[in-house]
């Protein structure tokens, strides 16, 4: 019998998450089906197309509740994006949805061509991304996407970091009028976010005051960056927290406020350290003439361990005393 999945949040996380007075939620990709499913209820346009991963895709309940209105391509990632585009052309709403690491990888051209350059308001939904496969490793992992995708011209870029992201983000994309690309993991999140929170493409959200230092982070990165915000709080480091749930079209008024505002900066995100979140802020900085001390946080350029999601995250640093030390460095070598 193998032994349970260690906890993404350490013994001491927990209790920082409980002083800061956040309740645990479930997993983005179950608030994702229950939101799809909710909407495709009352719009028979949307359909959902799957490549054998209706399952892990929690659409199981979607495809009993709604069969005609859910396709099965079988592992065949490239035909789920054709048929896709095809439906998308023909005035559907397809919501096409597949492990992130086989959708952007083995159909990059189809994605490109058939939704991109053809310009069809389809929604590629891409789960169980980063690092969520944990010991399945390198074949499994999803450190390439948004580093591929934001170089594909017309294409809106999501990843959630909670459940009421998650939601808003889905309802977005079921209204998008052009392509948008969804990224999930599979770990249960704690709610960011306060009742009145506004939602909107493309504009981060503040999740935490600060001006010592700064912590832009991304998806199921943002907690422990809330929670790191938290610690140095009570070290006396006020911390600045962005969730850019949006990396395409990025926040750049965001993040030319937050250089200017706070004394350093750190980005983290569960991607490579190229081409994602934290190249993107670096170079909206420069050339926004907002040199601060910097940081990118993520998955180095190496053979990465190998273990849960949870031991890949500490390795890397991604937790919050691997954030609240990585800010106490920065700061004393500003």
């Amino acid at each position: 019998m193998s032994a349970p999945a260690p906890s993404m949040f350490t013994p001491a996380a927990k209790a920082m998450a409980q002083k800061l007075g956040l309740t645990m939620g479930r997993a983005n990709l179950e608030e994702f089906a229950d939101t799809l499913m909710e909407l495709a209820e009352a719009d028979p346009d949307i359909v959902a197309v799957t490549s054998d991963s209706r399952g892990s895709g929690k659409l199981a309940p979607f495809g009993k509740e709604l069969p005609k209105q859910i396709v099965e391509v079988g592992i065949a990632e490239q035909n789920l994006v054709g048929i896709a585009a095809g439906l998308a052309a023909c005035g559907k709403k397809p919501f096409a949805v597949s492990p992130g690491c086989f959708l952007t990888a083995r159909s990059l051209e189809q994605i490109k061509n058939d939704i991109c350059y053809s310009d069809v308001p389809a929604a590629l939904v891409g789960i169980s991304s980063g690092v969520s496969y944990g010991a399945l490793g390198t074949t499994h992992h999803s450190l390439h996407d948004l580093a591929v995708l934001r170089a594909i011209n017309n294409l809106t870029i999501t990843v959630p970091a909670d459940n009421f992201e998650t939601r808003e983000a889905i309802r977005a994309a079921a209204l998008a009028t052009r392509p948008v690309f969804v990224r999930f993991g599979k770990a249960a999140m704690y709610g960011l976010h306060r009742p009145d929170t506004q939602f909107e493409i493309g504009k981060a959200i503040t999740v935490h005051e600060g001006t010592d230092i700064a912590i832009i982070a991304t998806g199921e990165t943002v907690i422990h960056a809330l929670l790191a915000a938290g610690e140095l709080e009570s070290q006396g480091i006020s911390c600045r927290v962005l969730s850019v749930h949006t990396i395409k079209p990025l926040d750049a008024e965001a993040i030319l406020r937050t250089g200017r505002e706070c004394g350093a900066i750190i980005t983290v995100e569960e991607h490579l350290v190229h081409g994602g979140l934290g190249e993107a802020c670096a170079s909206t900085l420069l050339q926004g003439g907002e040199a601060k001390p910097f940081r990118i946080v993520g998955i180095p350029d190496e053979e990465t361990v190998t273990g849960a999601q949870a031991d890949i995250f500490r390795h890397y640093g991604i937790s919050m005393e691997g954030l609240t030390s990585t800010a106490l460095d920065l700061l004393q070598r500003a």
